[in-house]
């Protein structure tokens, strides 16, 4: 068709070509904000409702990880003790601290500046510099990915714990675990996907919270595996129903439940009900068998730390964590007893007894992932909800208080850089101030290690689609991932 020549075009033309140009969307707009242009159609209701089930589901891009295990420190490990050498502190030490501090106990601040009594030298080949207190880690921190630049600003335990865990400050909303099993389903049907490792010495700050569900279907809450002997409860059946009388017993159960299900389709309490005991029966040989370390040699046992009182706790449930991914388990979380690491008082001995506890478990969970050819596809994160801040609190009984302007945590294995140092504090570890990483950007970095977008990973609820990241911006953190 040859071109018209503009000359030939008359007064309709033109009338016409701007009713479709600019003031066509002036006028929309104006029609728009007086109510009196149709809104845009609804989305149609789900003619059914939907079922939601745990078994393996592809994600929008290849993944990075397919696993992970939280190694949670609740409390605030220091981490300008243990992670963030600051000389100008030592420097300084006891000298007064002249910038602004958010201090959580006002009753008990100093001003006072507190030096580190540990030394740092730098380890591995990468040359991180690390705290005495890290003895184990400093043996694997070619194989981590440190940052130093952590950061949820809200100074307090539970807040700052619902950030990192849930993605906002406030509660109700699903844990991470809950997250990736809701997306990812999981590998193995005979084991729980989400599995919480708690310790003998209480649940954390928040309790259940950590692991729960909140408004996903309740098949994606995580299941708790005790500290102590028996770790799952009731998985062997009466002597009068063993063998053919349970089978038989399972089958019938089975049935009615089918019948049931099939007359109240999309209740998501009831499909979560009946496959978690659908799920009961088969763990009584799954789970026995994963949790049993007997088998493990000895040499593993060792490398753990089960021969050593300090480490025995905490070394089983990191070797039992192993063998659960070996298994299918797709996360799993693993807990320090209540505030172990709150350390606003006797910081001299209470830090290095956390430390000893869980630094040679820890770094052997990452050595023995790696050997097995695991760690690629496992990610690991260490870490705690804050750090500590700079300055002394209760100078009768040294401590410090929270921090959640800047602090630091570690990742290994799926799909992050080994022997790297991302971010920075301040000369004084106070506030992070390069190369920031909010909870927003840690969890839409996991997201992407995991091959989801931010907002691929969506739950329809009747006020709209939620994501983890509840509509913030998250930044996928690059510079510490092996690949975009």
């Amino acid at each position: 068709m040859p071109a018209r020549n503009s000359s030939c075009l008359s007064r309709r033309h033109f009338l016409a070509g701007q009713g479709f140009g600019l003031a066509g969307l002036a006028i929309a707009s104006l029609l728009r904000q007086d109510g009196l242009l149709a809104a845009p159609p609804k989305p149609k209701p789900a003619l059914e409702k939907p079922t939601f089930d745990l078994l393996l589901k592809a994600t929008p891009k290849a993944p990075q990880a397919t696993a992970m295990i939280s190694l949670f420190m609740q409390g605030g490990p220091s981490h300008i003790d243990m992670f963030d050498p600051k000389p100008e502190i030592n420097k300084r030490h006891m000298t007064k601290f002249d910038g602004d501090i958010k201090y959580d106990n006002a009753a008990e601040s100093s001003a006072k500046l507190y030096g580190c009594p540990w030394k740092f030298e730098p380890r591995g080949e990468c040359g991180m510099e690390l705290s005495e207190l890290l003895p184990c880690l400093s043996d694997t921190c070619d194989d981590i990915t440190l940052i130093r630049s952590m950061q949820t600003g809200v100074n307090n335990h539970g807040q700052s714990l619902y950030a990192l865990n849930t993605g906002r400050i406030t509660v109700g909303r699903p844990s991470l675990g809950s997250w990736l099993t809701y997306g990812l389903g999981c590998e193995t049907q005979n084991l729980p996907a989400y599995v919480v490792l708690s310790d003998p010495g209480g649940l954390p700050v928040l309790g259940t919270d950590m692991w729960s569900n909140g408004w996903l279907p309740s098949l994606y809450q995580g299941t708790v595996v005790r500290p102590k002997e028996p770790r799952i409860l009731n998985l062997n059946p009466p002597p009068h129903l063993a063998g053919a009388p349970q089978d038989q017993f399972l089958n019938f159960l089975g049935s009615m439940n089918r019948q049931h299900a099939a007359a109240h389709p999309g209740e998501s309490d009831l499909q979560a009900r009946i496959a978690s005991y659908e799920l009961a029966a088969r763990m009584q040989s799954a789970a026995k068998e994963a949790l049993d370390i007997s088998k493990e040699t000895e040499s593993t046992h060792k490398m753990y730390g089960l021969d050593e009182d300090a480490t025995r706790d905490y070394g089983t449930r990191c070797l039992i964590a192993r063998r659960l991914i070996e298994r299918g388990v797709r996360y799993i979380q693993i807990f320090t007893s209540t505030q172990q690491w709150d350390h606003h008082g006797g910081i001299l001995k209470s830090l290095p007894a956390a430390c000893k506890k869980t630094d040679k478990p820890s770094a052997a969970l990452v050595k023995d992932l790696k050997q097995r050819g695991l760690l690629d596809s496992t990610l690991v994160h260490w870490g705690g909800e804050m750090g500590r801040l700079p300055v002394i609190q209760n100078e009768k009984n040294i401590g410090r208080d929270h921090n959640t302007y800047g602090f630091s945590m570690w990742l290994a294995g799926g799909g992050v850089k080994e022997g790297h140092i991302h971010g920075a504090t301040d000369e004084f570890g106070h506030k992070a101030v390069q190369d920031v990483v909010n909870h927003f950007d840690y969890h839409a970095t996991l997201l992407h290690l995991f091959g989801f977008g931010t907002d691929d990973l969506a739950f329809t609820r009747p006020t709209g689609p939620e994501t983890l990241l509840a509509g913030n911006t998250g930044r996928i953190v690059k510079e510490i991932l092996k690949r975009g």
